[in-house]
This record gives structure tokens, C-alpha cells and sequence, in this order.
């Protein structure tokens, strides 16, 4: 089994270690992922921050080449399990995409016989109960990340936002759930009745080989043995039936642990990643960068708590400004003159061996309402992603790790700051903070002249629904104690 999770941001291979993210999606470096030994491949699309018709377009592209890919290495199609990975609070084009993937695979591979949804994060207390999906309990519409000002909604019964996200294209009656209780007695049984009996495990099976005609379905799942008994009967089904996933990442966990080869505990701790913190040549650490991009309220509170502690020093990067200097006359110049002096400040911070933490003014902008203001907030907010990430390249030959808040900021810094084809993901610092290193090797970065500089950088990508207020403050701990 070959699964390849097409993430919409760098932070859903959170639950997993080992594994290549290639930022890049051309034949050649699909080439080189799917020849990595482990059986996970993420491709960062970063579709989150694109409006729907350039989302479904990349979605197509990422499809024909891995086509291409899989015929190259001689790999059989029927053992490839796709995942649109979406965020765990139902941001992002969650409808859009596997409808989009769906049609691919059907047009190169054979028909899809059912799109599960399954956007459960347990480790952030992300549930499913019931067909209601939950953060801490609290039906996730409910919470801030609803109002989200590009990918709001209004219900947390997930058949009810398929529904109002599909604009009544998938009508929430036509919806089928696999409940909490068939998964958690099929896992109960898994190891019993695996084989020819007819035991609640083989009743599972026989409950996702009756689906057909990209059936859609939503799935409870409260503990990781439910999903990792879905991953199981997936794994039996392989090469006769095919399943489309958009999940969050606790269902990756369950594919890897159903297809046999379970990941296992990851080969480094926190102390043990937290150590991979770069040095200078006499050994002395090199200091660290922090980023915060994200918007939501979590993020400030974890910002406000970080920079109470006097060895960071905030450097705001002041977003209405920088949105009238973008509309003016004259963008490039006025921007660059204001890039240049940002990036001394960085500088200076570093030469002193503080912590500076580059983060965008707080609060997210308004650009009116409908179809256009979307584009606009969209477009914006890569400007403002692109800007961070060639202050933070900048730093990169002075920086001993980087900690990268919000995910449209993380890829836009990875893929375009840094030049990075693939990251190597070393594991997680704190429950879903994953640390990245480049990989580097051959044609792995668009420019070979900056693999030293960028060579062993420790990257936390670090979501922007992620953790509590002390969060940010705990992983910048443990990033300045690993010397």
C-alpha cells in the first residue's frame, strides 16, 4: 500500500514521523518521494491559501503527475490510498477538493466507491461523536475557527456541512455515518475475526465493500483504535474497492497501522529533536527565529504570552500598512525600503542573541463581502506569506532553528523562502508540532548555491489551531535548551 496525503498546509503529517513532504509536485520529485522507504508520501498543495478554481487546478495537476509517477516506478495503481488532508476545525475547500480528486481518480484509475470524511485530530481533542464534530468537547462551530473569514460555517453536524459547504450539492439526508460503535467493536475483534469469520470486524468490511458511486461518509472517532480498525478493513479491500479520504490527520495513523507497517515510536524525543538546533563552528547555538502569521485568537494569546519573556523582542510587521503600500503607486520600492529596514532590526536582534519574533499586526482584514473579497483576502495574505518568508530567508545562515505559526506562512517560507523541493519529517516536539529538516540532495532545492545555508535547519511547523496560550512559549523552550 502507497498512501499519499495531498496536505492543504505543511501541518498534517502531525501524528507521524520519517516521511518525506515534498513542496514540490513535478513527475521527477514525486519520483524520488515515492521511492522513500516509508510508506507515507505528503505533498504539500497549499491549497488553503487559493481560491476554489486555482485549488481544483492544483489538485488536477498533483493527480496527472503522480499518474505519471506511478508508471515511471512501475507501481500498481490499485495499491495507491489517496488522502485530501484538511484542517481538523473544517477550514480549507473540504468539499471542493475531494470532489475534485474524486473525478481524477475516476477519469485515470477506476471509479471511487465512497469519500469518508473523517476530520478527527484526537492529540488536539478534535472528535466525532454522534456525526457532530467537536474541539474539547465543544461542537466546533461554536468556536472561533468558524468564523474564519474564507472558510466559515454554521454547523458542526458533519452531514449538515457537507451540505451547506456544497451548496446543496450533497443533500445532508443522501450522507451515510459509520458510527463510533461499529468502529469500536470491529476494533475490539479485529485480531479474532480478521480472517474468514463473521465477527464485527468483518462486518465493517462487509459495510464498506456494499458502497458504491463515491457514496459520501462521515465517521465518528473518539480513540485511535477506531481508526486504526478503519484502516484495517480499507487494507483488506485494497486492489477491489477504492476509498477517497478527506481527513484530518489521525486517520493517516490508521491507514499505516492497518496496511502492517506501524510506524512505531519515533526515533527522537523532544530532548533528542530539540538537540538538532544548529551550532556555530566553535559550538556555540545558534539563535532562534519565530514566526506568527496565523490570525486566529489562539495565536494572539500564545504571541502575548511569548513576548512577556524578555530574551524575545517582537518585531510587528504592520499588515494595514502594508496593504495601502501594496495598492499604491508604487508597491516595489516602497516595499522593499520597508523590507530593508525590517530586516536590519532581524539582524541586530540576532548579533545580540535575542529571539526576535516576526509577526504580522493581529486581526485580519476586511475586504467586503462575496466571491471577489475572497479572492482578495486570499491573494493578500500570500503577499503578506511571501513577504515573511523572504525576511526569514534572509536570516537563514544565522539561525540555529526556525519556529513557523500558521500554515500559509510555514509552506510559503519552505517551498518559496527557503527553495525547498522536500522536508524530512523528524517527529513531533509536543503533541501535533511537528520538526522538519531539509532534505537535501541532487536537484532538492531550486537553488543548490543555498543548501548550505539552509543544510540541518530544525523547522517547527506549527499550526495556528494548535495547543493552548503556553504552547508557542513551551516549544521555544525546548528549542533554546537543546544545545
Amino acid at each position: 500500500m502507497t498512501i499519499v496525503v495531498i496536505d492543504d498546509d505543511p501541518t498534517g503529517s502531525q501524528t507521524v514521523h520519517s516521511c518525506p513532504l515534498l513542496l514540490r509536485w513535478d513527475v521527477n520529485a514525486l519520483q524520488r518521494g515515492l521511492r522513500h522507504p516509508s510508506p507515507l508520501l505528503f505533498v504539500l498543495a497549499n491549497t488553503r491559501a487559493l481560491p476554489p478554481e486555482a485549488a481544483a487546478a492544483r489538485n488536477r495537476e498533483i493527480v496527472a503527475a503522480l499518474e505519471q509517477a506511478l508508471q515511471r516506478e512501475d507501481l500498481d495503481p490499485s495499491e495507491l490510498v489517496l488522502v485530501s488532508r484538511g484542517d481538523s476545525t473544517l477550514r480549507g475547500h473540504g468539499v471542493l477538493e475531494p470532489q475534485v480528486l474524486a473525478q481524477e481518480l475516476a477519469d485515470r484509475f477506476g471509479s471511487v466507491q465512497a469519500t469518508l470524511h473523517v476530520p478527527a485530530f484526537l492529540p488536539g481533542g478534535r472528535t466525532t461523536v454522534d456525526g457532530e464534530h467537536r474541539l474539547h468537547g465543544q461542537p466546533v462551530h461554536t468556536t472561533p475557527f468558524a468564523r474564519d473569514g474564507n472558510f466559515g460555517y454554521s454547523t458542526s453536524h458533519l452531514d449538515a456541512w457537507l451540505e451547506e459547504k456544497s451548496a446543496g450539492a450533497i443533500p445532508a439526508g443522501s450522507v451515510l455515518r459509520l458510527t463510533g460503535e461499529q468502529l469500536s467493536r470491529a476494533a475490539a475483534s479485529r485480531r479474532q475475526d480478521s480472517g474468514a469469520g463473521q465477527g464485527p470486524f468483518r462486518a465493517l468490511v462487509s459495510w464498506l465493500q456494499a458502497l458504491d458511486g463515491n457514496q459520501p461518509v462521515v465517521v465518528d472517532a473518539e480513540h485511535q483504535e477506531q481508526l486504526n480498525a478503519l484502516g484495517a478493513a480499507v487494507s483488506v479491500l485494497q486492489g477491489q474497492r477504492r476509498f477517497l479520504f478527506r481527513s484530518a490527520a489521525s486517520l493517516i495513523n490508521g491507514l499505516v497501522d492497518g496496511g502492517g507497517e506501524p510506524l512505531g515510536p519515533q526515533p527522537l524525543d523532544a530532548e533528542g529533536l530539540s538537540a538538532l538546533r544548529r551550532c556555530d563552528p566553535s559550538g556555540q547555538p545558534l539563535p532562534g527565529l519565530v514566526l506568527v502569521g496565523s490570525h486566529v485568537a489562539l495565536a494572539d494569546q500564545q504571541l502575548e504570552l511569548l513576548l512577556e519573556d524578555p530574551r524575545c523582542e517582537g518585531l510587528e510587521l504592520p499588515v494595514p500598512r502594508i496593504a495601502r503600500v501594496l495598492e499604491g503607486g508604487t508597491p516595489d520600492l516602497l516595499l522593499a525600503d520597508l523590507e530593508r529596514e525590517w530586516q536590519a532590526r532581524l539582524q541586530r536582534l540576532l548579533a545580540d542573541g535575542r529571539t526576535p519574533v516576526l509577526y504580522t499586526s493581529r486581526g485580519e482584514l476586511r475586504f467586503g463581502e462575496g466571491a471577489h473579497a475572497d479572492r482578495r483576502r486570499l491573494a493578500f495574505g500570500m503577499d503578506l506569506a511571501r513577504l515573511t518568508a523572504r525576511l526569514a530567508a534572509a536570516c537563514v545562515p544565522q539561525l540555529g532553528y526556525l519556529i513557523s505559526k500558521g500554515g500559509i506562512t510555514t509552506g510559503t517560507v519552505l517551498a518559496e523562502g527557503l527553495g525547498l523541493e522536500a522536508v524530512q519529517l523528524e517527529g513531533q516536539l509536543l503533541p501535533g508540532l511537528s520538526l522538519v529538516r531539509p532534505l537535501i540532495c541532487g536537484e532538492l532545492l531550486a537553488d543548490p548555491s543555498a543548501a548550505a545555508d539552509v543544510a540541518g535547519l530544525p523547522i517547527i511547523t506549527f499550526p495556528g489551531n494548535l495547543g493552548d496560550a503556553s504552547t508557542l512559549t513551551q516549544a521555544w523552550r525546548w528549542m533554546e535548551r537543546g544545545v
